[in-house]
């Protein structure tokens, strides 16, 4: 099944019980997803990067209803604005726990922790533990300095986390 996805590395792991939007998600190598895990994207994409784990029942979701129609019932509303749909990104390095939620718009930086049963609306720097409902910064998993060491030997310096980034 990983040849339905838009773009899927090497050493993707799922299970036949996960649901996806097969052709708008774009996978890295060495990514484990959790049993359950629903990821959907209609007219946006999700994108997950290297080295990422997803506990069970793990819901991502990159688009949304339009529900600003006077005088339709929701249920009928078909037509869509841009706002409606929105990229999802998860880049390297970040755990995500159980039965969290992951909203359209949202970027998990590299890093960081998601928490089990978090709601995620927004996004947050690198190396962030969120969690709750909705998500909000718990702490950051290393300071500054820890940072630098340890993507001393994982990333290229193109690649390396800034201060301005971690601040951000």
């Amino acid at each position: 099944m990983k040849h339905l996805f838009k773009t899927c590395g090497s050493n993707v792991k799922f299970s036949v019980f996960d649901t996806f939007s097969f052709n708008s998600i774009e996978l890295g190598s060495n990514i484990y997803i959790g049993k359950g895990a629903k990821f959907s994207a209609r007219h946006s994409v999700i994108r997950i990067n290297d080295n990422v784990m997803f506990g069970p029942n793990v819901l991502i979701r990159g688009g949304n209803h339009n529900t600003e129609v006077v005088g339709e019932w929701m249920f009928f509303v078909k037509d869509k604005r841009d706002s409606d749909d929105e990229d999802v990104t998860i880049e390297s390095d970040v755990w995500v726990g159980a039965n969290s939620t992951i909203l359209k718009g949202v970027t998990i930086k590299k890093g960081s922790i998601v928490a089990a049963g978090a709601v995620v609306t927004k996004s947050f720097p690198p190396y962030s533990v969120i969690g709750g409902v909705p998500a909000k910064l718990l702490k950051r998993r290393f300071d500054f300095e820890t940072v630098k060491e340890h993507e001393k030997n994982l990333y290229p310096n193109e690649e390396k986390t800034t201060l301005k980034l971690y601040e951000s």
